[in-house]
């Protein structure tokens, strides 16, 4: 039986991921000591997921392991001795890590570094799969022209009709601290590949979401927006009058596109997964779409002051994935998303009532 490794096992796409490659046959060992309750308080606790994964999944291995501890990463890939390693943990909020910035980088710069070299040291052979963040373009994509809808932004430079490509600039920009050391696990993960000839993968991730998010204020788009809605709490809008855009991206075909880079790895590679320019969305038409789901209208304020290096628009091109993984598309569409996520916040808060 193959043996995956998966860190940060307990949020959104680690669990994702847990769940799908199990369904494969695969042996599970998460990697996740609940960070994200550190980082955000009891609404960010994941260990009702951790819990899940225990009691679904019959080959699932849970490793109370910090990424920042180098001597327990260096000792744990070659006791669990994984077929492939899927990195999801992370610092994952663009605006949290100004308060809490040797944590943030020791998380997402170390830790990363931590599992690449301990990889080295066990198997140039393995493929590991790291989610990073279109954050790493910084704020660089705000540059490109763009019209303004009645309810969005969009790109008016027909060469980006498509969205976001690989090739794009990550120099010269705000990134925010977050960003940057975003930047510096992303760029270590290609150079792993390409100076040890490791199958690497760098996934540079734009909303991904689902209905396993513990979504937070800080960070989580589409779960925090959608638990706003259901719990009639204000939401603030930060900036660019509601408009600013994102692609949504369901976690179960984040789980998907792993399993095909992983039966046909490639060496340091670099895609930007999101859901492209068809699963995009505004704040205010999230607004719209979540009203009609649960037939509550939202409540929410405006602070003109947009987030430090935010984009405005941000969709991925998703033709370099689909070229190089046929197999592959989006079969979650936005609705769907946003419907599931509703479904999941309901039966969850159904439960904790009884």
């Amino acid at each position: 039986m193959k043996k995956l490794l998966v860190t940060g096992s307990s949020g959104l796409i680690g669990s994702e991921v847990c769940t799908h490659f199990a369904k494969l046959g695969w042996e599970i060992h998460g990697v996740d000591n609940n960070q994200r309750a550190v980082f955000f308080g009891e609404s960010g606790d994941t260990r009702w997921n951790q819990g899940r994964l225990e009691k679904t999944i019959e080959n699932f291995h849970h490793h109370e392991v910090d990424i920042r501890d180098r001597q327990a990463v260096l000792d744990l890939i070659p006791s669990v001795k994984p077929d492939a390693i899927v990195h999801t943990a992370a610092q994952p909020s663009h605006d949290r890590a100004a308060a809490i910035p040797f944590d943030d980088f020791d998380t997402n710069a170390v830790g990363t570094f931590n599992l690449l070299e301990s990889l080295r040291r066990y198997s140039t052979d393995v493929p590991f799969v790291h989610l990073s963040t279109n954050k790493v373009y910084g704020d660089a994509p705000n540059r490109i022209k763009m019209d303004e809808l009645e309810t969005r932004y969009d790109y008016a430079d027909p060469e980006f009709k498509h969205g976001i490509p690989e090739t794009f600039t990550i120099d010269q920009s705000k990134h925010s601290l977050f960003g940057s050391s975003k930047v510096a696990a992303d760029v270590s993960v290609q150079e792993y590949g390409r100076y040890f000839d490791m199958p690497t993968c760098v996934l540079r991730g734009g909303c991904l979401t689902g209905p396993s998010h513990s979504g937070v204020e800080l960070h989580g788009f589409l779960s925090y927006l959608v638990k706003c809605n259901l719990e009639g709490r204000e939401y603030t809008i930060f900036g660019y009058k509601g408009k600013q855009v994102r692609d949504n991206i369901h976690s179960y075909d984040v789980a998907r596109f792993i399993e095909e880079f992983i039966k046909a790895p490639r060496v340091a590679e670099v895609y930007n997964l999101g859901g492209g320019k068809n699963n995009t969305c505004s704040i205010l038409e999230a607004f719209e779409i979540i009203a009609e789901i649960s037939g509550k209208p939202m409540k929410y304020k405006y602070d003109d002051q947009n987030r430090s290096g935010d984009h405005i628009c941000y969709y991925s091109d998703l033709r370099k994935m689909k070229t190089h993984y046929p197999n592959w598309d989006i079969t979650k569409s936005l609705k769907q998303t946003f419907q599931e996520i509703h479904d999941a916040w309901v039966e969850r808060n159904t439960k904790v009532a009884v």
